[in-house]
């Protein structure tokens, strides 16, 4: 009886080891979870599935995205691009939480929006700037620009103003010293050429060229419409006021400014990989600022 019951004890014990010894195994082979796995050093841990979804125009931002989309799957980052084509939408997609961010604008126009529309959306980061350019519509040299000249420009405040300023760079017109980036036609001081203003939404400048003199044209706009900035009668200085101003970001609600995966994209698009192919793909008409 002795003997029965010191052989039940031997053989719990023995098959409580095999089984702690199988479970061990387990553990030791079992998949890294989110939680555990390696980032690269430097990079903000981001979940393995994370998505970003990000509002866009479509050139050149969505196209810029594009580039940046296998460059951020490497990092665990599925981006989720949004085309959009007007300047309203991709702001209050991302007040909605339909969007995580967007990339179309620069600081600028962001502040008047967040003014008019009582918003608080912040930039994470600037890309890139697009040079406004003077393009020819009836006349093809500025020397040439009659009296009473018909002159299409921007209709929102912050891009009129970078088109004055612009104007006032060529000579065409002078602006009060203070007027900066704040400009509007009531700070013009000088109008030896009596320009007349044509204020037209951005993306419906290009068209207008056949019945105006000259138009200034947002940059991605006029790649849209197959202009080229070489093209251009007259182009922003790359070192001016606009430059250091009207570089376009990545734009997000202050809840997200922190998010990793929104860091990751904004240090992907600020990279080298993104920067040369900018300078490749679109000959000056869209500079990399970093």
């Amino acid at each position: 009886m002795k003997k029965n019951v010191i052989n039940k004890i031997i053989t719990a014990a023995t098959v409580f080891t095999a089984t702690f010894s199988l479970a061990a195994c387990g553990q030791d082979t079992a998949p890294a979870t989110v939680a555990n796995a390696q980032v690269d050093e430097g990079t903000p841990a981001v979940a393995a599935t994370t998505t970003i979804k990000v509002g866009a125009n479509i050139t050149p931002h969505a196209e810029i995205l594009e580039e940046a989309k296998p460059l951020l799957a490497e990092k665990g980052i599925n981006l989720e691009i949004v085309q959009l084509e007007d300047s309203i939408t991709p702001n209050t997609g991302v007040i909605e939480g339909s969007l995580d961010a967007n990339y179309f604008q620069h600081v600028p126009y962001l502040e008047q929006f967040n003014a008019e529309n009582g918003s608080d959306l912040v930039s994470i980061g600037a890309i890139h700037y697009e040079p406004f350019g003077i393009y020819a519509g009836r006349v093809s040299d500025l020397a040439e620009l009659p009296d009473g000249a018909l002159v299409a420009v921007p209709n929102n405040v912050t891009n009129e103003a970078r088109a004055l300023l612009l104007l006032a760079q060529e000579g065409l017109l002078t602006l009060k010293d203070d007027a900066g980036i704040t400009a509007t036609v009531e700070d013009i001081v000088e109008n030896p050429k009596n320009i007349q203003f044509k204020e037209l939404a951005p993306e419906q400048l290009v068209a207008a060229l056949p019945d105006v003199d000259v138009a200034v044209i947002n940059g991605n706009y006029a790649i849209e419409g197959g202009l080229h900035v070489s093209g251009a009668l007259a182009v922003e200085a790359n070192d001016g006021l606009a430059a250091t101003t009207y570089g376009n970001i990545i734009a997000t609600s202050p809840a997200k400014a922190e998010d990793p995966a929104l860091k990751t994209l904004v240090e992907v698009l600020q990279g080298a990989e993104i920067k040369a192919f900018i300078e490749g793909k679109y000959d000056g008409a869209v500079v990399p600022l970093n």
